[in-house]
This record gives structure tokens, sequence and C-alpha cells, in this order.
């Protein structure tokens, strides 16, 4: 995770953005130029909107332009430090927030009232699920509209305006409906305030009418604000620590999990810390994957009970206690809820709590500072690391393929692991991707991302092109099947426009595969496409784009060569052949288990 504001564990301002005290929350929001003298006509609300952008980190805004918004874009489009990204639909440009959130700390897209908002909103909900501050900002009615018996075009036909702003009230914990300029200023700044404190995303919606309009509150270049640094109970975190070492140093063969909330409490350093002073196991939730370095020299995997890595979930729920970091157990996480784990012995810590087995409980202790202190309070103990090195047995080789052989999706991801490095990142499609992605062993600096927790398909198109414009030093690779790239393929464009050059795995097995394991039906079946005549067209001689369709090992390995060799600068698109019955064994054992959970028979009233 490069750049900015909510940056794993620390920002690395590129033009003076952001300052964060020592406990990574957000201090004080900078202003990237030199304050200036400005003329009245120029004090606007859009121009104090784009501005706060600026500062907080935001190069890149991602957008689907409607009549309600267009003179809010205009400001967006002047102000020098915004690229406006129009996308082909406002799931996608929501998505792309999402991805862009992961890598720079925040994001943000606009779109237009109602039509947009709704089209939007599963987008914005994938990002609360995983606490990513994204500002969704919407260019509403015309501020005289309000509290009038007026019906609007684009919207249900009742004069109640209210429609979008209840459907985002479940899904951003923030809403601000900006129809006057009295307190506008005051609502935007709270709105992108609360995003970046709470880590969530917030919802802003601004009258057609005024963002042109000057006004005295938006008279100078705004004025940067401070954000309130999150602080531990002193009490707590001392009481918190020493009941914690206790627990942890009587044990005989402790282990640490990394989960996916590390991101959010800012302590992925902090968990190295934890692991380098203690020598426990490491292992990492399928959801954390990416947050925990795994070059380190006591990591055993990814526990996800039953699918885990070789020998990690024998390490783990063989231990007598184990330290969990920011987990998340849903019935996708646990597999339909069949980990061995006892609550007995786990010390579960959350961005701002801590529970040491039944109890006793610790709120107000931060996770980035309970987990340094305990570093300093622990006992080396290596023993779960050594059993586990004395049972593991290296993954054996998929089996060499006959000459023109038809492709296997084992043989694919070998491959893709060849092509990982410290200038890369990879994207991760719902579906099979999750579990051959899992496998992957992510070289120091290589980016992942996936969306578990809400699992959306079509996430990774989206959030392949906001990742992707975030960190343009990096090449992304995404990999998504070819159910997933129909909801959201048309983005595809959008990358050309961009310059982008990602390398997109497109594996088509011919429809729903990850349903198909949970429960098969002719509904998993889709439509196959000429994926690669599609991109074709969409490239249609505009941008840099080469695409390619194999169907054995031979023409992958020419494909990749060619990807990142001749068309290196290019956006590449690989097409990839693989029988409709080709999943990895996690898949097949995960599937059936979440099958289990799905249908588990009504409770007997």
């Amino acid at each position: 995770m490069d750049t900015n504001i909510g940056s794993l564990d620390s920002c690395k301002p590129t033009s003076n953005d952001v300052c964060c005290p020592a406990n990574g929350t957000v201090s004080t929001i900078q202003g990237s130029v030199s304050p200036t003298i400005i003329n009245s006509s120029e004090a606007t609300l859009g121009r104090h909107l784009a501005r706060r952008l600026v500062q907080v980190g935001i190069s890149d805004v991602f957008s689907v332009p409607g009549d309600f918004n267009l003179t809010l874009l205009d400001h967006l489009i002047a102000e020098p430090g915004l690229n406006l990204i129009g996308c082909c639909n406002e799931l996608n440009a929501g998505y792309a927030a999402d991805g862009y959130a992961r890598s720079r700390g925040v994001g943000a897209c606009v779109v237009t009232f109602t039509v947009g908002g709704l089209s939007v909103l599963n987008a914005i909900a994938g990002a609360y699920s995983e606490n990513l501050p994204l500002i969704c900002i919407v260019g509403g009615p015309n501020s005289n509209d309000y509290g009038t018996n007026r019906i609007l075009h684009h919207t249900i036909g009742l004069p109640d305006f209210s429609q979008e702003l209840r459907c985002f009230q479940t899904v951003t914990c923030y809403q601000a409906v900006v129809n006057n300029l009295e307190d506008a200023h005051e609502m935007i700044d709270t709105a992108i305030s609360t995003a970046l404190k709470e880590s969530k995303p917030v919802y802003i919606s601004i009258s057609c009418n005024l963002p042109a309009i000057p006004h005295p509150t938006f008279d100078r270049e705004p004025v940067p604000f401070s954000l309130s640094p999150k602080l531990s109970n002193k009490i707590g975190l001392e009481a918190a620590v020493e009941a914690a070492a206790e627990f942890l140093n009587k044990a005989v063969k402790p282990v640490l999990v990394g989960g996916p909330k590390l991101r959010v409490a800012k302590a992925c350093e902090a968990f190295v810390e934890l692991a380098d002073a203690s020598g426990y196991a490491v292992a990492v939730m399928p959801s954390g994957k990416g947050l925990v370095p795994e070059h380190h020299p006591h990591f055993i995997g990814t526990y996800w009970g039953a699918v885990s890595t070789a020998f990690c979930a024998e390490i783990v729920e063989s231990a007598d206690a184990y330290l969990f970091a920011g987990p998340i157990y849903n019935d996708y996480s646990s597999v339909g809820y069949s980990l061995l784990l006892k609550k007995e012995k786990a010390i579960i810590v959350q961005p701002d709590r801590v529970v040491i087995g039944n109890g006793p409980a610790f709120g107000c202790v931060l996770m980035k500072d309970f987990l340094r202190e305990l570093a300093k309070r622990l006992k080396q103990n290596n023993t779960a690391y050594e059993n586990y090195h004395r049972i593991f047995v290296p993954e054996g080789q998929p089996l060499k393929a006959a000459p023109k052989e038809p492709l296997r999706v084992n043989v694919l991801f070998q491959h893709i692991q060849k092509m990982l490095s410290s200038d890369s990142a990879v994207i991760a499609e719902t579906g099979d991707s999750w579990f051959n992605c899992q496998k992957l062993k992510l070289p120091p600096g290589c980016g992942y991302e996936f969306q578990m927790q809400y699992g959306s398909i079509g996430w990774s198109v989206g959030a392949t092109l906001g990742y992707a414009q975030a960190v343009p030093e990096k090449r992304v690779i995404a990999c998504i099947g070819d159910g997933s790239f129909q909801v959201t393929a048309q983005d595809v464009s959008t990358m050309l426009r961009c310059g982008q050059k990602t390398v997109n795995f497109l594996i088509n097995n011919g429809g729903y595969t990850i349903e198909v394991e949970i429960h098969d039906g002719p509904y998993n079946v889709i439509k196959n496409w000429n994926y690669t005549a599609l991109v074709d067209a969409i490239h249609n001689g505009e941008g840099k784009c080469w695409t390619a369709k194999v169907f054995c090992e031979e023409e992958l390995i020419e494909a990749i060569e060619t990807a990142t060799g001749a068309k290196k600068d290019c956006l590449c698109f690989i097409e990839v052949i693989v029988h409709k019955d080709d999943t990895s064994k996690e898949l097949l054992e995960w599937g059936s288990r979440v099958s289990a959970a799905n249908s588990r028979p009504p409770n007997p009233q």
C-alpha cells in the first residue's frame, strides 16, 4: 500500500498532502499548493470541494455525467490537482473509487441524482463492508425544488426527494444534503473528515444550482483543519497488555493470525513488530492477504479452516493459544462456520478493543498501541513455527502438460506466480480466483486486493481501474472469471483512455463456477463471448492494447513473454480457455461446506 491518507501504517506524502501523528490517524489536512489570494468570483462551493479533495490526497475522481452534476464537474475539471475520469457506468465508478481508496487511503466518485446514486449504491455498500473511506458525491435537484410538490425527472415520480438519501443512510457513516450555501462549507468539511475518521464511505448531495455561486464562507483558500487523533486509554492499555502477556507467556505453542481489520487499524507494522519479538508462527486470514508480509521468516500461510494453505490449519487449530488481530468471522471466512477454534484459547484484537479468552474485555485500546506494547512483554517462543517446519512438505508441481494439451488452471497460476515482483499488484475477482490467488506467494512490496466480505461479482474490473490509476508505477495483474467480466466489462475502455498497462487474465470456463460448487443449476451457465474480439472492438485503434487467446501452456508462455516484453507498456488482455470443471480443490471443499451452511433446515419452533 503506497501513499497518502489511510495507508496501512504511515503516510508518505508526495505533495504535502497529509500529516499523520504517531498513532497513524490523520492529524492535519494540508494544502498541497501555496495559499493564494483569489477573486471572490472564484470563492465557490465547487472550488472549495475540489480543493478539499486534493488536500486529502485525491488526484483522480471517477464520474458519470448527468444533468444535475454537470456544473459541479466543471469545477472539478478546473482544479489543477484533480483528474476527472469518466466511467462507463456508475457501478464501475464506485468500484474504481473503491480500488483507488485501497491504495491511496481515500477515494471519490461523482454521479447524478437517484438514477446515478442508486446505481452506484452497490459499490458504496461494498466499500462500507471493507472499511474504505470513500466520498460519494451526487449532483442533486435545484435548491428551489426542495419542499415543493414538484415532480422531477430521474426520480420515482413522487415529490419526496429523500428516497436516495434513505438508501445511502444504511451504507454510509455520514450524509450531507447541501441545498443552501449558508452551511455548505461546514457540511462538506464534516463529511470528508468523518470519512477519514471512521474509515467508511460518506454521501454528499449538492444542489445543481449551487456549485458556481460565490459565497463569503468560501472567500479564500480552504483553511487546513485538524482531526483529533484517537488515543488509547492508558490504564486500559496497560491492563490489556498485562493480561495478554500472562495468557500468552504460559502457552506452549502460541500463534499469531492477521485479519482484514489490520488495514483500518493501521496496525500492519505493529503486527510485524509483535511477530519479530515473539517468534510465534504467523498466519493470515484469507481477507487479510496482502496486509502481512509473506516473506516474514515465520510466515506459515493462509488460515482458512479446511481450505487453508498446506499445514497452516493444523498448526493454528492445534495451538494452545492464538492471537487474532483484526479478524472478521463470517460464513465465507469460516468455511460455513467450520473453523476448529476455541474461544477460551483466543485473544481477539479489534481496532479499539481487546478480548482475552472468555473474558476480560478491554475497550478504548487501539490495536496499534496494544500490539507494540505487547511485543515488549512476550517471551520468545518459536515452538509452533518449529512444529510447522517439522511437518511441512513443499507443494508438488502440477503434472507436466503434454504438447498442446488443454490448459489447466493450476498451470496458469504457476506462471502468474513467476510474474510477481515488488513492482506488481494482484486483483482477485470473486470466484475461483479467490482460492488460486490465495496460493500465490507475494514478494515484498507486491500489492494484493480482493473483496471477500461483500463478494460482489464484477468488482475487479472497476477496482483494477481505480487501483492502477492510484499507483501507475505498479503493473496490476487482474484475475477475473468470464461470468464476472460480463457484469462490468465496459470499463476496460476507461483503462485504455487512461493509458493503463494492466495485465488482465480472463479465465473462460463457461459460467459461474463458484456458484456451481455451492449449488448447480442451469442458471450458472452463461452465453459465451469472444472476449478478445470484444476487447479489440472496445480498443478500436485508440490507445495501447494487446490481446491474446490461449488454449495450452505453450501459448500461455508466449503470451506472458509478450505481455512482459514487447507489450509491457500496453494494456494486455489474455483470454485463457479452460474446462468448465477445472477448479481448485479448495473451491470444491469450500463450496460443499458453504452449501451445507446455506441449506440448514429451520430450527424447530
